[in-house]
């Protein structure tokens, strides 16, 4: 009994550790890898608010990672401060919200979530077309509330979040895409940090599934921002939207 149970924890950190892996260097790529840790954390028998807070810890290097390495497109940003007040509201009021829908509500809003971001992710390229000639991106009383909202789904659902920050952004001129996804991952790092204290803090995390996959996030995120020369960024977001649409219906069918 005892040398099946060990077998069974080695089983599931090679799982998490792999999942993370590949999320790592999905995100690295081409964006969208948390669409496959977060079913993971439900098929290890979750529930799903704590899926969800989970899942938020266990990708949390991704998006600060990839914002240091782009910091010099940040330091000179007027809006800076602007910007990280509204990812640190956003991301409170996301997390908040969380744990007063609960797990029967958020269930229920889980397709719709699901479908909203991959909607976002497979639209990418026709919203950058779609949107090149928006005015430049400046951020006033409209544009804050604007973007506040979507930090707030951020933090309320970690699944899609970068997609749905680029999309955000996109639809307030932000249009040079280095800009773009230095903001993105500057707003995507801080919202889903202040969501993970505020859920650590409510004990919705479960800790013990969170370093394999936190561990295998860091080194696919390395291995990613070194293999992107060489992998097929368009077949890689191609499995995404796949598994994004996938799971949607299979969360609608539920």
């Amino acid at each position: 009994m005892d040398f099946l149970l060990t077998l069974d924890l080695v089983w599931q950190s090679g799982l998490l550790f792999a999942v993370g892996l590949f999320c790592g260097v999905v995100n690295a790529v081409a964006g969208g890898g948390t669409f496959f840790s977060f079913p993971v954390f439900i098929a290890l028998g979750l529930p799903p608010v704590m899926a969800n807070a989970t899942n938020a810890a266990a990708v949390l290097p991704s998006h600060p990672m990839a914002a240091w390495a782009e910091r010099h497109y940040l330091y000179a940003r007027s809006d800076f401060w602007h910007l990280l007040l509204l990812a640190l509201l956003g991301g409170a009021c996301g997390a908040g919200l969380l744990s007063v829908v609960g797990n029967q509500g958020f269930e229920a809003l889980i397709p719709y979530l699901l479908l909203v971001a991959t909607l976002l992710f497979a639209c990418g390229s026709r919203l950058r077309r779609w949107f090149h000639r928006t005015a430049a991106f400046r951020l006033g009383v409209w544009s804050s509330l604007l973007l506040l909202l979507v930090c707030v789904y951020g933090g309320f659902f970690a699944a899609g979040m970068g997609v749905i920050l680029m999309a955000g952004l996109l639809l307030l001129g932000l249009q040079q895409m280095a800009d773009n996804n230095a903001v993105k991952n500057l707003l995507g790092g801080v919202v889903n940090a202040v969501a993970v204290v505020v859920w650590s803090v409510q004990g919705l995390i479960d800790w013990s599934l969170v370093w394999q996959c936190f561990v295998g996030a860091v080194i696919g995120g390395i291995l990613g921002a070194k293999l992107a020369r060489y992998l097929s960024v368009i077949w890689l977001q191609r499995v995404v939207m796949t598994v994004g649409f996938g799971l949607s219906g299979v969360f609608f069918l539920k």
